[in-house]
């Protein structure tokens, strides 16, 4: 099965944008559908950009040399994403997976503009009929993660090395720490954000400081680099991460990985664009639905703790445990959601506010 595949990776500037518009179109056949992949990262072997190219390559497969897909990494979120977007299109190309939550307001513009281009869009709150987001929900596994941690801490202290303050990241840190209090009340976690998807020395800096701040477990929140679990590891502190597993990197302090399988979602809305009915709703999508998954659990976790974390999983692939179910009470002691009442999933997508026990407070 032959897969046509071109990969371009461009330095974060304006020569990637330039560069991108001034490719020549080349003559396809009609019956090749072309999708472009706007990535925020390096591919790399783990994080976000190679999780997301794992789905890409399902659909390749799928379809074989009926389609042609061109990737472009390492591209800055703002003006450069929006101009190689739309080259993207005037190259031919009338799928666009875009990676980012900082694609959104250009490919929204390309989706009312060109009725005919479909996009996928990594997270995110708009709609249009041909612009769909999707989102995953981490949280339900972070929750799960938090009462691994609370079972290995010993200074009850948990650290969080976050990428940018966006709900997606909010919630799984709030999760997080739920579901270490759910084991232990008295656990406490400090958060530092380094503001980037991709930036190994801050993203060092982060975790040497949260480890000496006496965190014995770290979460490395949607960093596409190692660089937190490998220090965390050389540290002799527990670690884990969203997305792809990094077991790799931390061969005996690596906690887990709660981990996404996109190829499904991306062959269903490649599948309906080819047959002219894509759906235009936000994908909000988790356990239930086979996307969100945990996996490489450390053996150091006490064997009564896993059957709980076994036990709560099962539930919340059930649909039969609301992780964001109050009461649930934020850091300045104010109750956010009254006991028994669940929280939405548009409250969930929007919230802004850390609960009790998150000590760093939110960036403003």
């Amino acid at each position: 099965m032959s897969h046509t595949v071109q990969r371009r990776t461009f330095l974060k500037g304006s020569l990637a944008a330039t560069t991108a518009i001034a490719l020549p179109m080349r003559a396809i056949a009609d019956d090749v559908l072309k999708m472009g992949v706007v990535l925020p990262s390096p591919e790399a072997d783990v994080g976000w950009s190679h999780t997301l190219m794992e789905g890409v390559r399902s659909v390749q497969e799928a379809y074989g040399d009926k389609i042609e897909v061109t990737v472009l990494e390492n591209i800055a979120e703002g003006p450069d994403a929006d101009r190689i977007a739309n080259g993207l299109v005037a190259d031919g190309n009338t799928v666009l997976l875009l990676g980012s939550f900082g694609y959104q307001n250009g490919g929204i513009q390309i989706a009312k503009r060109r009725r005919d281009i479909s996009i996928i869009h990594a997270s995110g709150f708009m709609v249009e009929p041909n612009f769909a987001p999707f989102t995953a929900k981490y949280w339900q596994g972070t929750y799960l993660m938090g009462m691994a941690a609370a079972s290995l801490t010993k200074t009850k202290k948990l650290g969080c090395v976050g990428a940018f303050a966006i709900p997606e990241l909010i919630t799984s840190i709030n999760a997080y720490m739920l579901g270490a209090q759910s084991v232990d009340p008295e656990i406490e976690m400090s958060v530092v954000w380094v503001n980037s998807w991709f930036d190994p020395a801050s993203e060092q800096e982060a975790a040497k400081a949260l480890i000496s701040q006496g965190a014995d477990v770290i979460f490395s929140n949607a960093q596409d680099t190692p660089s937190v679990i490998a220090v965390a590891e050389e540290a002799g502190v527990y670690a884990w991460n969203l997305n792809s597993s990094m077991k790799t990197y931390a061969p005996s302090k690596y906690l887990g990985v709660v981990g996404t399988d996109w190829g499904p979602h991306f062959k269903r809305l490649v599948d309906a664009h080819v047959a002219g009915d894509y759906p235009g709703e936000n994908f909000w999508l988790g356990m239930e639905d086979d996307i969100v998954f945990t996996a490489d659990w450390n053996p150091d976790i006490p064997a009564d703790v896993v059957a709980q974390i076994e036990a709560r999983q099962a539930e919340i692939k059930a649909g039969t445990f609301d992780v964001f179910k109050g009461p649930l009470t934020d850091q300045s002691g104010s109750v956010r959601v009254a006991d028994g009442v669940t929280m939405t999933d548009g409250e969930i997508l929007g919230m802004d506010w850390h609960v009790a026990g998150v000590t760093t407070p939110l960036p403003s």
